[in-house]
């Protein structure tokens, strides 16, 4: 580490430290209820969802942000088992992720999930 460091030229950071990743906000959110979904599914489909945020807008009347995301599966056969019975898997999922989504921004979130 320490010849890497030494053959660097010095200059001013490219971000500054405020800044957590150089991706799309819109993409972050997508990966966390990805990751949500991951979690909650462990084996059951191990790679095979993908998530889309559809929209996502803040309200002017209160702190609140609407955010719609499609999660699509690979195969047909998985949205029951995304959905889980009653809905119950997709109520964990969006649970999980609105939960991390309102940490991260820092306002209440009120998020619909589609299979």
């Amino acid at each position: 580490m320490r010849t890497i460091t030494s053959l660097m030229p010095c200059g001013e950071p490219y971000y500054s430290d405020e800044y957590l990743t150089d991706k799309p906000e819109r993409f972050v959110i997508s990966e966390m209820i990805r990751e949500k979904a991951m979690l909650a599914l462990s084996d059951e489909i191990p790679y095979g969802i993908g998530v889309q945020i559809v929209t996502m807008s803040e309200r002017s009347d209160k702190p609140l942000i609407d955010i719609e995301a499609n999660i699509y599966c690979e195969r047909s056969s998985h949205k029951g088992i995304v959905i889980g019975k009653n809905g119950m898997m997709l109520k964990k999922i969006g649970t999980n992720a609105r939960a991390e989504i309102e940490a991260l921004l820092g306002i209440n979130v009120n998020l619909k999930l589609w299979v």
